[in-house]
């Protein structure tokens, strides 16, 4: 399993020191159900939920911002009052799947497949999914001096993340609609599908051992600064070029246990997502300071700026593409046709988006009965 690591967060003083961060939360609507209900929210006095710590989990990737820059700027924690975060992050899915069945994390930020996954398995009864994070951020980057065309692509050696994961199934799809023949467990046929780590790619791609790379970001802009072009950007083989690449899960027996501890979080994922979009050049430099923290060392900006781009931060599952890339699986054999009734429960995040006068979003039919 692949290595994690684990920082705690202390309490709501820091993001409560900071004047700009005061303004955004404002500006956000922090506190406005408070003053409709006529009664003080437990984050504003600074009062614990129904636990002394919930345990979120998350990647350094660029796809999860969301969870990067929430938990930099301390919005997540402000609405938990004098509940701490725990934050732990993850370089794959599965390990953060397993990490959820243990309890060694109540909540994760993640990609559809692992979701999927980690459904399926357990037959239904580990996870849901509960909010949306980010869409895009994928991208087919090749060698330009061996690859200058789409078709170019057959019989070259193109890295994805690990076998079965979101990029490789969006991969194998790909090459399946080419009319392409891969092998999609050994990746051999007529494009050889190479299974790499997103830290291990731009080295690969430097020793010529891979032509080019399906990956998300900020790897697919690591590996454009090494001498790669952009050939194809994922989205746009998506209706109105979105699609989910990070979604937010949880643990069933923690939602039903502690769904006032559940909400905050989504309270201050939805904050967020909103304090990121209003603030793009800032949210960037956060997210970029949370990643030095976590790797010791800062993306450059020729990698930051052209990945940051690509990535729509938004708080809508995009309920309907997952199902979508759940039958891509299917079709790469990769996964038996799933049964996704109730994979999503999105009770307390339209809870969460009407109190802030937002639009409820949709499960696609998937939700719990």
């Amino acid at each position: 399993m692949p290595a994690t690591r684990t920082t705690l967060r202390r309490g709501i003083a820091v993001a409560a020191a900071l004047p700009l961060l005061a303004v955004a939360l404002t500006a956000c609507g922090y506190g406005s159900e408070a003053k409709k209900d006529d009664k003080v929210a437990p984050a504003a006095k600074g009062e614990k939920l129904s636990v002394d710590t919930v345990k979120v989990g998350y990647f350094q990737n660029l796809t999860h911002a969301t969870a990067l820059v929430g938990d930099q700027e301390g919005l997540i924690q402000k609405e938990l009052g004098g509940t701490k975060l725990a934050s732990t992050t993850f370089n794959a899915g599965p390990s953060e799947i397993e990490a959820l069945n243990a309890g060694s994390i109540d909540i994760g930020f993640i990609g559809p497949s692992p979701s999927i996954n980690g459904y399926t398995k357990s037959k239904g009864k580990n996870l849901r999914i509960i909010g949306g994070s980010a869409s895009g951020g994928v991208k087919l980057v090749v060698n330009p001096d061996k690859i200058k065309t789409l078709d170019d692509v057959k019989g070259k050696k193109i890295a994805t993340p690990q076998l079965g994961n979101t990029q490789d199934v969006a991969f194998l799809n790909w090459i399946a609609e080419k009319g392409w023949k891969v092998d999609a467990q050994s990746g051999k046929g007529d494009v050889s599908v190479v299974r790499t780590e997103n830290k291990v790619a731009p080295d690969a791609y430097k020793s010529g051992s891979i032509d080019g790379a399906w990956v998300p970001e900020p790897t697919a802009s690591k590996l454009v600064s090494e001498g790669a072009k952009v050939l194809l950007d994922e989205s746009t083989l998506w209706p109105d070029k979105k699609f989910v690449i990070t979604n937010i899960i949880v643990s069933q027996k923690f939602l039903k246990d502690h769904p006032d501890v559940v909400e905050a979080v989504l309270r201050g994922s939805v904050k967020t997502n909103a304090w990121i979009n209003a603030n793009p050049d800032k949210a960037k430099a956060s997210a970029n300071a949370k990643l030095k923290e976590l790797t010791g060392k800062a993306l450059a900006p020729e990698v930051i700026d052209p990945a940051w781009k690509s990535i729509q931060f938004t708080d809508d599952p995009l309920a309907a593409t997952l199902q979508t890339e759940a039958d891509h699986a299917v079709k790469a054999s990769l996964l038996k046709e799933p049964d996704l009734a109730g994979i999503y429960d999105l009770t307390l995040l339209n809870k969460v988006l009407k109190a802030e006068g937002k639009p409820e979003v949709a499960d696609a039919s998937l939700g719990v009965k």
